[in-house]
């Protein structure tokens, strides 16, 4: 694991114990069994994504507190510039890099995600709110429920992320934007 990803368990902790909330009550309020969340917090098990999200919530936090330890600063508009996002690999062959990150109080997540054919597809996984997924390069696999769409470059879907969902890449490596409303 590398070291960014090693500090987000450890904020998490720190985090929560600042502010008295329990890990059983932690794992209650997120829905997850507490041996999972132990597992989280523990830097023994990866921590999707959308799970991410409910701690942070949870938390009173931005996400963005929890995987970089600084605050999001800009108010009116932040860029974010080619190769410059906050890059975070939650999964083997599956990278996100968020890409608003230094906006406050935002109400969508914009990122880009790569995914590489060559690993196997993560589990299904399910949050509050809408998703959107524009496929920028190769072929993506997405499962929504239990319908599967084939997107090609330039090819899109919205879909309510309340349903179990997951994407993969088809045939080699591809890439999308999804915007996630929180």
């Amino acid at each position: 694991m590398d070291k960014i990803l090693e500090q987000i368990p450890s904020r998490i902790k720190e985090l929560r114990e600042i502010l008295e909330i329990s890990a059983l009550d932690m794992a209650a309020d997120i829905k997850v069994p507490l041996e999972t969340y132990n597992k989280y917090e523990n830097g023994e098990l990866d921590i999707p994504i959308s799970v991410l999200y409910n701690i942070a919530g949870k938390l009173g936090t931005d996400v963005t507190v929890i995987m970089t330890g600084e605050s999001p600063r800009m108010e009116s508009a932040a860029v974010c510039r080619k190769g410059k996002g906050v890059q975070v690999e939650r999964f083997p062959g599956y990278e996100y890099t968020s890409l608003a990150y230094n906006f406050k109080s935002r109400t969508l997540e914009p990122l880009l995600v790569l995914l590489d054919s060559s690993h196997s597809s993560t589990a299904q996984l399910l949050h509050s709110g809408q998703e959107f997924n524009y496929v920028t390069e190769g072929m993506v696999k997405v499962i929504v429920g239990t319908a599967e769409y084939i997107l090609h470059e330039g090819d899109s879907i919205y879909f309510d992320a309340t349903l179990p969902h997951s994407q993969s890449a088809v045939d080699g490596s591809a890439s999308f934007i999804t915007i996630i409303q929180k």
